[in-house]
């Protein structure tokens, strides 16, 4: 009997942890869904410029290496060793700075629903640089989901350009590129400290480059208040408390189960656009974002040996 009570208590902890681990990764999601709009909140629009993309991305890289500090004083943290040092470099390289100045710097020239379309990819070339970077033998079916999802995003660029790809898209694919090594990297370095102490020294130990970045891009003109809610949006959660839920939200519920609630976040960047922006949808994007969405999702069932 008491074998049956242990099993039971046991299940019951097991499904009350992959709960909570689904409800804190979507949770992440959806700060991460908002990083985009805000971003484009917090740079403005190449009419009406506000906050640098530089700063913007720099600062936040900035204020969240500050909390970092405060985090390690208040709970502690060994020093990276070995080969986490490059590993460091490789996912600061991704996260910290090519994501960011990227993406910030594209969404001044297209609007928040036509970024969020283009990097609906990120977890299928998230997928396909951890194949290649762990030397896996992903299946066909694979390859032929990243090359729909490649495909599809290059056609709905054309079609948003008139015909051509814009600058700002080559932008939006290589921020998808960086951010994708990035969490590889990161992931890799998980398995030897938590995941919130990665984040937290991928951001310290970026800063000796991102404050003088951040001080020399610093604005010198008034800029609306809503530049600044952007900013300081995209430096407390997406750069810092998002990646705490999602981080524990995947150890919690499962990096396998809980990283599918990533291909919502598309859809949930498009939707905040709207009010947040005063964008609009049409029924092309949604179309172009639903297909992403079916591949990304189809993608990630493929096996990968």
């Amino acid at each position: 009997m008491s074998g049956l009570s242990a099993s039971t208590t046991i299940s019951t902890t097991s499904q009350s942890d992959s709960a909570r681990g689904l409800l804190r990764g979507l949770a992440g999601v959806v700060m991460f869904a908002l990083s985009i709009p805000m971003t484009r909140l917090a740079g403005g629009s190449a009419a009406v410029p506000q906050l640098d993309p530089v700063f913007v991305a720099m600062g936040r890289a900035v204020v969240a290496g500050v909390l970092s500090i405060v985090y390690f004083a208040a709970t502690g943290a060994r020093r990276p060793r070995g080969g986490e040092w490059r590993l460091l470099a490789l996912t600061a390289a991704g996260v910290a700075f090519g994501w960011p100045l990227l993406s910030g710097l594209a969404v001044r020239h297209v609007d928040a629903v036509h970024a969020a379309v283009v990097s609906g990819v990120l977890p299928l070339a998230t997928a396909v640089i951890a194949a290649l970077a762990l030397r896996q033998r992903p299946s066909m079916g694979f390859w032929a989901c990243a090359l729909a999802g490649l495909a599809l995003v290059i056609a709905f660029a054309a079609w948003r350009g008139a015909g051509g790809l814009e600058m700002a898209d080559g932008l939006l694919l290589g921020a998808v590129v960086s951010a994708s090594a990035g969490y590889v990297s990161g992931a890799r370095l998980s398995q030897g400290m938590t995941a919130e102490q990665v984040i937290c020294w991928v951001l310290v130990l970026s800063l000796p480059l991102t404050v003088p970045l951040a001080v020399i891009t610093r604005p010198t003109a008034s800029v609306a208040p809503s530049a600044w809610l952007g900013f300081t949006y995209v430096s407390l959660f997406s750069m810092w408390i998002g990646f705490f839920a999602w981080y524990r939200g995947l150890a919690l519920g499962g990096t396998l189960r809980v990283s599918q609630v990533q291909v919502l976040q598309p859809f949930l960047s498009m939707l905040f656009a709207v009010p947040l922006l005063g964008e609009r949808l049409d029924a092309m994007t949604v179309a172009f974002a639903a297909a992403v969405l079916a591949v990304v999702w189809w993608g990630k069932r493929q096996p990968v040996h």
